[in-house]
């Protein structure tokens, strides 16, 4: 029993090791990421070893840019004995597209506000207009929104 006792980690340690803070931790386990072992009889949290490649796991994951719900989802995958590889594929495959569309979006931003810093020089600062906030801006906007 002694020797089981080495093997789990109190949220701190896990802390310690991991450098993500205990509320997140807390929140991760709320969310059914990654589960205590157990209680200390001051009702501490215990965790096993694993935790540590679970919660690495989580922040790799989370940078990729995937959201908590999809890694949870990767996870059940992983705990019921399956490699979780082909739905991980699947999202990475999905944020590529994504990461696309907006780089479509940024540079398409880009280009309208090149554009509008190109024409600055034609709009007179004493330009004047009751109803004007900025003409730069308000000649070319539309109230499509």
């Amino acid at each position: 029993m002694l020797a089981q006792d080495k093997k789990l980690l109190l949220i701190g340690q896990v802390t310690d090791l991991t450098g993500i803070p205990i509320r997140t931790i807390r929140y991760y386990e709320s969310l059914g990421l990654i589960n205590s072992s157990r209680r200390t009889e001051g009702g501490f949290r215990q965790f096993s070893l694993d935790v540590l490649t679970r919660l690495a796991f989580i922040k790799r994951a989370q940078n990729l840019g995937l959201s908590l719900e999809e890694i949870g989802n990767i996870l059940q995958v992983y705990d019921q004995g399956q490699t979780p590889c082909g739905e991980i594929k699947e999202k990475l495959e999905e944020k590529v597209l994504q990461i696309d569309q907006q780089i479509d979006q940024l540079l398409t931003l880009r280009s309208e506000i090149k554009g509008l810093l190109s024409g600055w020089k034609n709009i007179s600062d004493h330009q004047e207009n009751e109803n004007t906030i900025c003409p730069i801006i308000q000649k070319t906007s539309t109230l499509s929104n």
